[in-house]
């Protein structure tokens, strides 16, 4: 009984085994063809490997000749059935797969991916899942790259404008030494100095930004108090505020712990309370301060500038922002708010603004060190 058993599988495992080796065969010449003939191979080879089994199995059986013909159209009208319903699904993948590679087509042309109503297969559906998260994906790398287009146009117009004026001036002042028309010459050194300090200190703002676009920005960083920084910046910026008539004062500074490059983040203070006690009228207060939220650290600085509009927050750090009403500088080329949030994404942090009654506060959120 055993021999018998064994006889038969190895009979139907040869025949099934012969007719999978010429459908592979097949599927493999047929490789770049219609999936419809693929399908109809796949089904016409399951059917082909019964039915080399069967007839195997039945000759060692010495079946009869009308047993033998019964199983053979069994097998054959099996065949038939199959090959129809594989044809009817393989016209219904290559329908879906053609209104998927039309709208394919679409991305490439303008950037649009609107998917199929319906897909045939999972796959496929998977496949235009993807594709349409793909297609955001790029339509927001695009609205990116025209922001970032349209800002580096604004920077460039805005720095021919602060350099013009600058250069102009110390031509005139430099033809009117070299006359001799000035009685004393000491003044227009002075302003000859002060006015090369202003040029010097917005390519040293260029260098930074494009260090940080390009990805450069060496961190050299190191544990350290935020309470020491925070002093520190505002000791360094305790002159200006006098000479504006502002009031700067530190509270709710907790000394907590930061791993941070100090000069690069002293850098981003000072921008923040240079941009504040600029912006804040004479009398008015600038307030930073310093907590622990989580696992983060927050250093805001407020100003009294009167708000900005809720238009513009958006683009507060954005590269040659400079605002309208009374946040427009009276000079500068609108890169200190985007090299503060160049430096803090640095630092795996971010910066953000709000407006708060009479002003707006700056914050900046950092890892605290564990």
């Amino acid at each position: 009984m055993l021999n018998d058993t064994f006889l038969i599988a190895l009979y139907a495992a040869i025949g099934a085994a012969a007719a999978g080796l010429l459908g592979a065969a097949a599927l493999r010449l047929l490789r770049h063809r219609s999936v419809t003939l693929s399908l109809a191979v796949v089904a016409a080879v399951t059917v082909a490997a019964m039915l080399a089994g069967t007839m195997l199995v039945a000759r060692a059986m010495f079946l009869s000749d009308h047993d033998l013909w019964v199983v053979t159209m069994v097998c054959s009208m099996a065949a038939v059935v199959s090959l129809a319903v594989s044809l009817l699904l393989g016209r219904s993948v290559v329908k879906g797969s053609r209104a998927l590679a039309k709208a394919t087509r679409a991305l490439g042309d303008d950037g649009s991916f609107t998917p199929p109503a319906m897909a045939p297969t999972a796959e496929l559906a998977a496949l235009s899942r993807e594709l349409a998260a793909t297609s955001a994906k790029l339509a927001a790398s695009r609205e990116r790259e025209r922001a970032l287009e349209a800002s580096r146009r604004e920077l460039v117009a805005w720095i021919s404008h602060d350099l013009r004026t600058p250069l102009a001036g110390l031509q005139a002042m430099t033809e009117a030494l070299e006359d001799g028309m000035v009685a004393d010459p000491r003044v227009y050194h002075a302003r000859i100095r002060t006015e090369v300090e202003r040029m010097s200190d917005m390519v040293g703002d260029l260098f930074e930004l494009s260090r940080i676009q390009a990805g450069v920005l060496a961190l050299n960083t190191a544990r350290m108090s935020v309470y020491d920084l925070v002093g520190d910046a505002l000791a360094g910026a305790d002159a200006l505020a006098r000479e504006h008539g502002v009031w700067l004062v530190g509270h709710g500074v907790e000394p907590v712990p930061i791993e941070v490059d100090g000069r690069e983040m002293s850098r981003v203070l000072a921008n923040l309370l240079v941009n504040a006690i600029r912006r804040t009228p004479a009398d008015g207060t600038v307030a930073i301060s310093a907590r622990r939220e989580a696992d983060s650290v927050v250093v805001s600085v407020t100003d009294g500038c009167g708000g900005i509009l809720p238009e513009d927050l958006p683009r507060v750090f954005d590269t040659g922002w400079r605002g309208t009403h009374a946040r427009t500088p009276p000079a500068g080329a609108g890169l200190g708010l985007a090299i503060v949030r160049g430096i803090v994404e640095a630092h795996k942090g971010r910066a953000a603004v709000c407006n708060v009654p009479g002003g707006c506060r700056f914050e900046v959120h950092l890892p605290a060190a564990v």
